[in-house]
C-alpha cells in the first residue's frame, strides 16, 4: 500500500512573506463600526471590504463608509489575486437597487462606490442592474455623489453605455496589473479591453470623472508600470491608484515582492508628472479607500485646471 506523507499532501503552494511594518491596518473600537456593520446585515447586503478580506475595513467602517458589492458575492472570474469566491452566482435580486438606497441614506453617505462581481452569466454582464442601483441611490439621496468600480464587461458588446446613461460621477474600471502578467494574474480579462472601456467612458461624457487601479508586488517591473501610467493617460483617465498586492491565501499568485513608502511616493510623483488630476499611492491605498475625500480633491484639481487653461 503507498503511504501518503501529511508534509506532502499539505505542502504550500505559494508561501506567504512576512508583512513589513509598515503595512499595518488601523484598530479602532469605535461605535460607528458596529452601526455600519448592523445596517449592512440589517439590508443583507454584501460588501467587497467583506468578501475581498479588505485591510482597511476597521478604518473605513468606523467612518460609516462601506463599498457595496451587488449582484451577489459570487464572481463569475477566477483571477488569481483575489479573495472573492468563485462559482455560479445566484439569480439578481430586484430589491437590491431599493435596499442599496436605503442603506446609504441610513448611513448618511456623502459619496458611496458601488462595485460588482464578474456576470458573465448575464447578456449584459450586469450594466442595467448597475443603472438601476445608481437611478434609486439618486432617487432617494439627491446629494450623494455616486463612483462605481466596474466589471470590463468583456464580450458584452455596449452594454457598459447603460451605466454611463445612469450618469455616475467617477466610472472606475481597474487594470490590476502590467500586459505581460494578465495570462497568470487576470486569465478571463484583457488588458487593452480594459483600456478600451476606460476610454470610451470619457469619449461619451467628459464629465465623468474616470479612474483606475494598479496593485503592485506581483513581479512586474518599473518600466512597465510607466508604460501602464501612459497607457491610461492616452484614454484621458484623470485618477489612478497605487497599492501593494497582499497575497490573500497560499492558493493565490504568489507575491513577488514589497514596496518600501519612499517607492510609492516615487511612483506617485512620476504619476503626476503624466498628466492625471489626482494619484492615491501607498501600500494600503485600494481602489475606495478615501473615495469620498478623493473625490472632493478631483472636483477641486479640474476646476484649477479649467482655470488654468483658461488663462493660458
Amino acid at each position: 500500500m503507498k503511504i501518503r506523507h501529511p508534509e506532502k499532501v499539505n505542502k504550500l503552494i505559494n508561501p506567504l512573506k512576512k508583512k513589513p511594518d509598515w503595512i499595518r491596518s488601523k484598530l479602532t473600537n469605535s461605535q460607528d463600526f458596529f452601526v455600519t456593520k448592523s445596517i449592512v446585515n440589517q439590508y443583507k447586503l454584501n460588501t467587497v471590504c467583506q468578501e475581498a478580506n479588505c485591510p482597511n475595513i476597521t478604518e473605513c467602517w468606523s467612518k460609516r463608509h462601506a463599498t457595496f458589492l451587488i449582484m451577489g458575492n459570487t464572481c463569475t472570474r477566477s483571477c488569481a489575486f483575489c479573495d472573492v469566491i468563485t462559482g455560479k452566482p445566484k439569480q439578481l435580486d430586484p430589491l437590491e437597487p431599493l435596499k442599496i438606497s436605503s442603506a446609504v441614506k441610513k448611513l448618511n453617505l456623502k459619496h458611496t462606490v458601488i462595485t460588482s462581481v464578474d456576470r458573465d452569466d448575464l447578456e449584459d454582464g450586469g450594466a442595467n442592474h448597475f443603472y438601476e442601483v445608481i437611478t434609486e441611490i439618486k432617487k432617494n439621496n439627491s446629494e450623494t455623489t455616486i463612483e462605481v468600480l466596474t466589471p470590463d464587461f468583456l464580450r458584452k458588446g455596449d452594454s457598459y453605455k447603460k451605466v454611463i446613461e445612469a450618469k455616475p460621477d467617477v466610472f472606475n474600471h481597474n487594470i490590476e496589473t502590467v500586459p505581460s502578467l494578465y495570462l497568470k494574474v487576470r486569465p478571463g480579462s484583457r488588458f487593452f479591453s480594459s483600456l478600451e472601456l476606460l476610454k470610451n467612458v470619457k469619449k461619451i461624457d467628459k464629465n465623468i470623472f474616470t479612474k483606475s487601479g494598479l496593485m503592485v508586488g506581483l513581479g512586474e517591473n518599473k518600466d512597465e508600470i510607466l508604460q501602464i501610467m501612459d497607457d491610461l493617460r492616452s484614454a484621458e483617465v484623470d485618477f489612478l491608484t497605487i497599492g501593494q498586492y497582499l497575497q490573500p491565501s497560499v492558493k493565490h499568485y504568489p507575491l513577488d515582492r514589497y514596496y518600501n513608502p519612499d517607492e510609492f511616493k516615487e511612483l506617485e510623483i512620476l504619476a503626476k508628472s503624466k498628466g492625471f488630476l489626482l494619484v492615491s499611492s501607498s501600500p494600503l491605498t485600494r481602489s475606495s479607500y478615501h473615495a469620498d475625500e478623493d473625490f472632493a480633491k478631483l472636483q477641486e484639481n479640474r476646476i484649477k485646471q479649467t482655470n488654468a487653461q483658461s488663462i493660458s
